[in-house]
């Protein structure tokens, strides 16, 4: 079992999921990086990251490929461009992914969590997500959702989601760090 002080937790400081998961790191002790990028409204700073624009084009995707790949439009292209570039970074560092959202009948995640999600499967990353409607954890696994009961087995992981985190998705949280950490 990993000790909470060998792990880090990457996440882009964001309201609700981010702040949530920044908050557990800190309680049981695991570092934690918070990549931004500057006009950012970040809302959890602990261990900032600026990502300068060299940085963050190495991120680069283009929207069209975002948007055929997500089935899905996105209405600011340019804001949503930083925080696809951003999530790189918490992806490109981070072997396991935890992610709260929806999971769609697509097998995406609804909104900007669901590029996150499909970053990781692409990047070959352990990804789990826990849907807020299905009350319940999955883990991609061959091309399919299912049933999931996560660890952070992972020296490194990301932690991301909605903003509207639910009471169950944050006891879901608390208990993925529980399991992991106090067993």
């Amino acid at each position: 079992m990993l000790k909470p002080q060998e792990c880090t937790l990457y996440s882009g400081g964001h309201a609700g999921t981010e702040i949530f998961f920044g908050e557990c790191a800190e309680k049981w002790g695991v570092n934690e990086v918070t990549f931004s990028y500057e006009g950012h409204d970040i809302k959890r700073s602990k261990n900032v990251v600026m990502l300068t624009d060299e940085q963050l084009r190495q991120g680069d995707v283009s929207m069209e490929i975002i948007t055929q790949h997500m089935n899905r439009r996105y209405h600011s292209a340019i804001k949503i461009k930083r925080v696809v570039q951003s999530i790189f970074h918490m992806l490109n560092k981070g072997i396991q992914v935890f992610a709260v959202g929806v999971i769609l009948e697509n097998d995406t995640v609804k909104g900007g969590t669901g590029w996150g999600v499909e970053l990781g499967k692409f990047l070959n990353r352990d990804v789990h997500v826990f849907d807020k409607e299905k009350h319940g954890w999955y883990r991609w696994e061959r091309g399919k959702w299912v049933d999931d009961d996560p660890l952070i087995k992972e020296s490194t992981f990301c932690g991301t989601g909605t903003r509207y985190l639910t009471d169950e998705a944050r006891d879901a949280i608390l208990q993925l760090f529980q399991k992991s950490f106090e067993s």
